[in-house]
């Protein structure tokens, strides 16, 4: 037996593991899982090319819970290690520069993940085990098997062991602040998240199956009942990863329908399909794969968050992306695998690597290309799933220039009515009719079809065409465009009347002299109140409703851009709502009021136009829509 004292330069390595990195004391398992799953695949590797004479197999991994003995048990059939492989990768632990470390990553080291940065990752085992044993027997044939003890201290025993087959077992004598890891659900828990798609067998326990090879026979009485004997059952390992998930194949070997089962595997409880997915696959200048799935979406972006799983070499490292994963693509699901980021990621490290950027502006540029791709070979389809992407794609829009600038060609703005246009197509679908007199290009838009339905309607008896933009970032978006397209403005259909909306050289002559444009001044300023409207008079068509409510456009886009994030717009925030009160001077109902001689009839006609036109915007509530339902009936009578 040998003794001796594990080569690190502190006095004790474990109360630093547990202090630094207890809060992530389950990636233990992942990390014990992680090894013996390279020394797997090591050994295949050198039997692969003869340097070992080891019978390769069909190697797993296995994972043991003695709960009596308080025990867990991690089995691999390995490279295994000699007792000399033992004192090099196990005792001669490279942690040199202990005060220097502490000094580093006193203020972070939660988030800098040194585990992975000092090649610790055997350690991790002391953060939930007071005693550590690893029984080793390697490939080679000739070096006798070893066992090493460990009780957490820098000291350590190694004797021979009498192990006969190939591969490492490592046992961790869990420690009373850590029975949780005894508990078949947790550990299946933790096998499950960080395991599932690990690229050899894993092992915990057996389940019971239906014996394929065994046909229930069919028997029939007397009476001619049928009687089918039970499935024989038999136990077989319960092995709870898929060791070759899709991802990790070539896209011309997968159907679609392997690309939706997939998806299932990754998200067990979402029930509906995905539209569309986009397969990565990329070995310069770094190495990545992956498949991205456009779920439907809805306008609550959070909800949609940190649902794509980022894998190195198939082990679980994360699901929040950020930094690798553009921002406007972690509403999308699905996985990313690089064995060009470490298993234990930090933040600082993300912002400043450089293959990370390359890797997030290689996913901004591979997403574009196949959405133009699906747009280009199926745009009734893209057409149709419009609505259930459009909030990525906008919001890439607004983030990524270089997204914004390859959108032209699928990006799409839909009418009212339906139709779908590019931008290319919309500009040039309205520029004849929607160009004002100064020679800018109004674009007209509304938020809600039904809310805004009478200004619609106004809008295309011009033969305007109105888009429907709903989304909840659409103000932002209509800023960058506004700003990098030239001379175009949009306008939404209740930002003002339609002739003020796109104001041509034509002009509508009022039918009130100057004397009858005083007196309906005065009467509306007493009516209307001051302080939620200003009043404007206007001369337009007979036909046109007499009194139009709108909100201005600039006050209310910046309203919006603040209550979605925009920067700098606090001060729009906290302003009170404000609308313009647009009264048609030519209609018949102000020839009406201003004939009426009788001052309770002409403030009644007005608060009622006033009410109408509030209703039409959604602005009547409360005691005053009570009290404008009771006026109505006394008119009516």
């Amino acid at each position: 037996m040998t003794k001796g004292s594990i080569n690190v330069s502190v006095e004790n390595i474990f109360p630093l593991i547990k202090k630094f990195l207890y809060s992530d004391h389950e990636i233990f398992l992942r990390e014990l899982i992680s090894n013996g799953t390279d020394a797997t695949l090591k050994l295949k590797h050198l039997t692969s090319i003869g340097e070992s004479k080891a019978e390769y197999g069909n190697p797993k991994i296995e994972v043991k819970i003695d709960k009596e003995g308080k025990k867990l048990h991690i089995i691999d059939q390995g490279l295994g290690m000699s007792a000399d492989e033992v004192e090099k990768y196990i005792n001669q632990v490279a942690f040199s520069g202990a005060e220097e470390f502490l000094d580093k990553y006193k203020d972070s080291a939660k988030d800098s993940g040194i585990i992975g940065h000092f090649g610790l990752g055997f350690y991790s085992a002391f953060m939930v085990a007071e005693k550590v044993e690893i029984i080793t027997k390697s490939h080679r044939e000739e070096d006798p098997a070893a066992h090493w003890t460990c009780d957490g201290s820098p000291e350590f025993t190694l004797e021979a062991s009498d192990k006969t087959d190939r591969g490492t077992e490592i046992i961790l004598h869990i420690a009373e602040d850590s029975t949780e890891f005894l508990e078949e659900n947790r550990i299946s828990e933790l096998l499950s998240k960080y395991n599932k798609f690990m690229p050899v067998p894993i092992k915990f326990g057996t389940k019971e199956i239906n014996d394929p090879e065994f046909t229930p026979a069919t028997t029939k009485d007397e009476d001619g009942k049928e009687t089918t004997e039970p499935h024989k059952k038999i136990t077989v390992d319960n092995i709870i990863n898929n060791p070759n998930p899709a991802w990790t194949k070539q896209p011309a070997d997968l159907e679609e329908d392997d690309y939706k089962s997939f998806y299932s595997e990754l998200y067990p409880s979402q029930f509906e399909d995905p539209l569309f997915n986009i397969h990565l696959n990329v070995d310069y200048p770094f190495n990545l794969t992956g498949i991205l799935y456009f779920p439907k979406m809805s306008n609550d972006m959070q909800m949609q968050k940190d649902k794509i799983q980022l894998y190195q070499n198939q082990v679980y490292v994360t699901d929040n992306v950020e930094g690798i994963v553009p921002e406007f693509l972690t509403m999308l699901r699905g996985v990313i695998d690089s064995p060009d980021i470490p298993l234990n990621v930090s933040r600082s490290y993300l912002q400043a690597d450089g293959a990370v950027k390359k890797i997030s502006s290689y996913i901004t540029r591979k997403v574009a290309d196949k959405l133009k791709s699906l747009f280009n070979s199926n745009r009734e389809d893209f057409e149709a799933k419009w609505a259930d992407i459009k909030i990525v794609i906008e919001y890439g829009m607004l983030s990524e220039e270089k997204f914004f600038e390859k959108a032209d060609a699928f990006a799409l703005y839909p009418t009212v009515d339906g139709a779908h246009y590019t931008y290319e197509e919309l500009f040039n679908k309205i520029k004849a009719n929607q160009t004002d007199k100064d020679g800018k290009l109004v674009i007209l838009y509304a938020s809600n079809k039904d809310a805004q339905h009478s200004y619609i309607e106004s809008a295309k008896a011009k033969g305007y065409e109105v888009l429907l933009l709903d989304s909840p970032i659409v103000s932002h978006l209509i800023q960058k465009l506004e700003s990098s397209k030239e001379n175009i403005t949009f306008a939404r259909v209740d930002g003002d009347h339609i002739n003020n909306l796109i104001k041509k050289d034509e002009t509508t002559i009022s039918k009130l002299d100057e004397d009858q444009t005083k007196t309906l001044e005065a009467l509306l300023k007493e009516v209307i109140p001051a302080e939620k409207f200003t009043v404007q008079l206007e001369s337009m068509d007979s036909d046109e409703s007499p009194f139009t409510i709108t909100q201005p456009e600039f006050m209310r886009r910046m309203k919006e851009m603040q209550a979605t994030g925009g920067g700098g717009m606090q001060m729009f925030g906290n302003m009170p709502e404000m609308y313009n009160l647009i009264v048609n001077t030519n209609s018949v109902l102000v020839s009406d009021i201003l004939a009426t001689e009788v001052k309770e009839t002409q403030e009644r006609l007005i608060t009622q136009s006033l009410d109408l036109a509030r209703l039409s915007q959604g602005l009547l509530k409360g005691e005053e829509l009570t009290n404008f339902i009771k006026r109505s009936y006394e008119m009516i009578k």
